[in-house]
């Protein structure tokens, strides 16, 4: 099989629905894979998991369920887009000139290559599928980057480049918990980017565009 995805692109579920659609409609002819997080229907789960104490299992495969559920949804509204259930589905579709939104939890529960821990989200699910198909990644969330703490709290600073060694040691960031160890364990590298502002992500992905004056993160694993 050839590999034509240059790029797996996450899209945050805190940007759905305006900002993950508009974005989604954007990496048309970008070579991209989308995979979007959970977003608000992934934190219900979180909040009545603290409530009720649900099992591992079952909060992890409900949170990507979630996941399926914002790309089902983010799929109706763009025309440039289809959804994929496979790695094969996903070369074909962007082989047919689509972009291929990725519905990852039939393709997860076949593979099953994480731990059921909260700790693993749909940033470590699209590190994952990045290295299964040799391309790079772009984390796309609501703020700039990686920040020393809390964006809103006094004395944050933003940081626009980190080792994923360092990044082990940070208690909260905004990524998730799992994947500084994932990018380490495949040795590649990521960025991390607001999606808020699509002309910025499609800066770091298209190589005809040289404007990179705004902020953004970038991770090494390698």
């Amino acid at each position: 099989m050839i590999i034509i995805i240059k790029q797996v692109v996450k899209i945050g579920g805190s940007l759905f629905p305006n900002h993950a659609i508009t974005l989604a409609d954007k990496l048309k002819n970008t070579d991209s894979c989308i995979i979007l997080g959970g977003g608000e229907f992934a934190n219900l789960i979180r909040k009545y998991d603290a409530e009720l104490d649900f099992s591992d299992s079952a909060n992890h495969w409900t949170a990507i369920d979630c996941m399926d559920i914002i790309a089902k949804l983010v799929n109706d509204k763009v025309e440039s887009v289809k959804l994929a259930f496979s790695i094969e589905d996903i070369n074909n579709i962007s082989d047919e000139g689509f972009t291929p939104i990725f519905v990852v939890s039939q393709f997860l529960k076949s593979e099953d290559p994480f731990e059921c821990s909260w700790d693993v989200t749909s940033d470590s699910i699209a590190a994952y599928v990045a290295h299964l198909l040799n391309a790079n990644l772009l984390i796309v969330t609501n703020v700039n980057g990686i920040y020393t703490q809390e964006p809103k709290e006094p004395g944050s600073t933003f940081i626009s480049k980190i080792d994923a060694k360092t990044l082990l040691t940070f208690q909260e960031s905004s990524i998730d918990v799992m994947l500084p160890s994932l990018l380490l364990k495949f040795g590649t590298n990521c960025y991390v980017v607001n999606g808020k502002y699509p002309e910025r992500v499609l800066s770091l992905i298209d190589d005809n565009i040289k404007d990179y004056n705004f902020d953004y993160t970038q991770i090494i694993g390698d």
